[in-house]
Parts: C-alpha cells; sequence; structure tokens
C-alpha cells in the first residue's frame, strides 16, 4: 500500500508540472496585459499623452518583469513558488497574491466542503431509495428532480434563488451576513446570521451535485441488485437490509469514490458562478476580477491551486477505491 501511494504521488509531480506550463500560457492567451488597461486608464483619467502613458506603461513592465520572454517570466514564477512560496504580485490588489488567496480561500473551501458533503451524502441516500422502491411515487419524484438539477445552470438557479428570496420571501439573498454583522466581532448572533445565509450558495452548487450521485448510485444499485452474488445471498436467507447494504451498496458506491476526486474541483468552479451573483466574499468574484483585468499571476495561481486540489483529490480517491476493493492491485 505504501509503495501504491508513493508511486501515485510521483506520477502526480510531472502532471502538476504540465498543468502549469498549460495555465501560464493560456492566461497569456488575451491580447495585452495588465499594463496595458493601465496605460488606458492614465490616458483618459489622468489626462497623459498616449505617448507618455505608453513610457510610463513599459517602465512598469520592466519593473515588475513582464518586459522578459514568456519562458523567463514562467521559469521566475514557478522558481519563487518552489522556493519561497512567493506566487507572484496581484496588479489589481497591489499586494501578493498569496495574501490575496488566502483572505478569501478558508470561505471558498468551507462552501465547496459543505456542498460536496451534502451532495454526497444526500444524493447517495436518495439513489438508495430510489434503487429499492423503483418505479414507485418516490422513485418518480427523485428521477423529476434529477433531471431538474442537471439541466438548469447555477447562475440561473442563483438567479431564481435571488428572485424568491428577495420578492415573495423578504430575505436578503446576498453576501454571508447582514448588515448589522457585517463588520460585527463574532458571536452567537453572528454565527446564526451566517448560518441563514450560507445554505443558499450550498443549495445552488450542491443541487446538480445531488443530482449526478443520485442518478449514478441509482443505476448503478440497479445494476448491482441483478447480479447472481446477490441472489446467492437472498437464497442463503439473508435479510434484505443487510443484502442491500452490506452487499450491494458497498460495490455500488465505487463510480461515487472514484468521482470524488473530480468533484471539488467542480464544486469550486460551481461556487465562483453562485458566488458572484450571490456577491459572496469567496474566491469566485477575485478570479472573475482577475481574469477581466488580466492579473495574470493571481489568476493563474488560482487556477494552479484548483489544479493541485484535483490531484490531491484524484489521489484521495484511488487510495481509498484500493482500500475498500480487493481487486485493485497494488502493484
Amino acid at each position: 500500500m505504501k509503495r501504491y501511494i508513493l508511486r501515485r504521488i510521483f506520477m502526480s509531480i510531472p502532471v502538476l508540472w504540465v498543468i502549469s506550463v498549460i495555465v501560464f500560457v493560456v492566461i497569456q492567451l488575451p491580447p495585452g496585459d495588465y499594463m496595458s488597461a493601465v496605460q488606458a486608464q492614465m490616458q483618459s483619467l489622468g489626462g497623459l499623452t498616449e505617448e507618455e502613458a505608453a513610457k510610463a506603461a513599459e517602465q512598469l513592465r520592466r519593473v515588475y518583469g513582464l518586459d522578459k520572454p514568456l519562458y523567463v517570466q514562467y521559469f521566475v514564477w514557478m522558481k519563487n513558488i518552489v522556493t519561497k512560496g512567493d506566487f507572484g504580485f496581484s496588479f489589481q490588489y497591489r499586494k501578493p497574491v498569496a495574501e490575496v488567496i488566502w483572505e478569501r480561500l478558508g470561505w471558498t473551501l468551507l462552501i465547496a466542503s459543505l456542498c460536496h458533503l451534502v451532495s454526497s451524502l444526500v444524493g447517495i441516500l436518495i439513489g438508495i431509495y430510489s434503487a429499492t422502491h423503483q418505479y414507485s411515487i418516490g422513485d418518480n419524484v427523485a428521477t423529476f428532480f434529477a433531471f431538474v438539477g442537471l439541466s438548469i445552470p447555477s447562475f440561473f438557479l442563483a438567479l431564481i434563488a435571488m428572485y424568491i428570496l428577495a420578492v415573495k420571501v423578504g430575505v436578503e439573498p446576498g453576501g454571508l451576513f447582514s448588515q448589522r454583522y457585517m463588520f460585527a466581532p463574532w458571536s452567537w448572533g453572528k454565527f446564526l446570521d451566517l448560518l441563514r445565509h450560507i445554505w443558499i450558495p450550498i443549495v445552488i452548487v450542491g443541487f446538480a451535485g445531488t443530482a449526478r450521485n443520485m442518478r449514478v448510485m441509482r443505476g448503478n444499485l440497479l445494476d448491482i441488485l441483478n447480479l447472481p452474488y446477490i441472489l446467492t445471498a437472498r437464497s442463503k436467507g439473508l435479510k434484505e437490509r443487510e443484502v442491500i447494504y452490506k452487499h450491494a451498496v458497498v460495490n455500488a458506491l465505487h463510480p461515487i469514490i472514484m468521482y470524488q476526486g473530480m468533484v471539488l474541483p467542480f464544486m469550486i468552479q460551481g461556487e465562483i458562478v453562485a458566488s458572484t451573483i450571490l456577491n459572496i466574499p469567496t474566491a469566485g468574484p477575485m478570479f472573475y476580477d482577475a481574469l477581466v483585468a488580466q492579473d495574470m499571476y493571481l489568476a493563474g495561481s488560482f487556477l494552479l491551486l484548483v489544479a493541485v486540489v484535483l490531484v490531491i483529490g484524484n489521489l484521495l480517491a484511488d487510495i481509498l477505491l484500493a482500500w475498500i476493493d480487493p481487486r485493485v492491485r497494488y502493484d
């Protein structure tokens, strides 16, 4: 098992390197850079001529190393990350990228993790119920909502939720806190206010994940229940509950476990959309603003961190699958 884990870790290193190259190239593809936007601002707001603004922008490029070739910029960026943990400087926020990301990463991971937990547990439980009550009213209702969850984009669901909460219910849908608690110190009242707001992005982001887990669990469990070894277990007189949960569900969980390694980045992706619409102080609006402003180091570092989360998640999913399934070989 240790050898298997070490081999998977060493295999992840070249994958992360290739991802870092792709990320750095992709964020450089749009024409111009952040200093091009600064140049336009200096012309329109600063009253400088085109030549003066271009000269000032070129000086800023030399200061921040943007005048160097692309491969030099990449190696300097990666060298600083590996040796110093320095992800670069955010031109838009005027501070190191690490500070900007860490300020918002906590809320991002909290919401994404809660969405992941809720969608997995609820989706699996509903999938088990639907498979064991095939074509019942409950199964048909769950299937209908699963198709709805897979069909509606998260941004549209966020807009619907904002309208219903604001117009029909009278609840403030945006942000994580009410106005009175936004800058207040932590207290029991602020914690309860957080609970009244945080469920909105969790439901919006986790709805599609719940629907997918339900459909996968239902379909796979129906296939497992028709296998010969399930018939043998029933013929031995085992209780139906034991047959389902001890023998069928364990094997039906394999696709769910394999998907767990990829689900957290998708939750972060959905959180980006929902947070941008709901004005939640997470990494979503930050990443969107960085792309619009071409803040290359901020956008690239966030994408690289998401890739790291994806690789680590796949590693943990492989280890968990190898642990519960003896058919997975370690060598």
